[in-house]
């Protein structure tokens, strides 16, 4: 596996995680900016790697299996260090459903993939609106301090609430999208 520029970022997102939590937790008032900009910086990463490996060819396998698991790994972490800082039922709700979600599509994912029907479950334009809602309610929530009159927290709460609808929505979209085929399956058992 040749290591390129979109798999270096890619492979950043990664190595990003252990520091966005470190920054979460650092004792400082910045803290919650640091993590926010960290998260950021990873977001974008997201997007730029892929726009550079279909740009430049060098999209490969492997770049295509851990672009999706660097993104899961890194909204959930953020997730659950926000849930460790507001263990609130409503937050919890709002966690355990887009975690929820992530795993269930992932899985679907990989047994459309086994049988030869991949296809049926590709992204869509709702998971790609879900996802930039998600990060933009991480990265306000991460932040957690006002900007002036801007409670930047609560701004970010309430697009997690977006996100989560968009969530289950892109995940009944993927559900639907799968069931002539695994209705068809039905019979096999795992």
């Amino acid at each position: 596996m040749p290591l390129n520029l979109p798999m270096l970022l890619t492979l950043m997102r990664v190595l990003a995680i252990p520091f966005v939590v470190l920054a979460f937790y650092w004792p400082t008032p910045w803290a919650g900016p640091i993590a926010a900009s960290l998260f950021l910086l990873a977001a974008i990463t997201d997007w730029f790697d892929g726009w550079l490996a279909r740009r430049w060819n060098q999209t490969s396998a492997f770049g295509a299996f851990l672009d999706p698991v660097a993104d899961k790994l890194i909204v959930a972490t953020s997730l659950v260090i926000l849930l460790s800082q507001d263990a609130s039922i409503m937050l919890s709700v709002l966690v355990a459903v887009i975690i929820g979600r992530e795993i269930t599509v992932s899985a679907l994912r990989e047994w459309m993939a086994e049988i030869g029907a991949r296809a049926s479950v590709a992204v869509s334009w709702v998971g790609k609106v879900k996802t930039s809602f998600q990060m933009t309610a991480i990265v306000l929530m991460l932040w957690g301090m006002p900007l002036g009159p801007i409670p930047v927290y609560e701004l970010g709460y309430g697009l997690l609430f977006v996100a989560a609808g968009l969530t289950l929505w892109s995940m009944a979209m993927y559900l639907r999208a799968a069931w002539p085929v695994l209705s068809e399956h039905s019979d096999q058992k795992a």
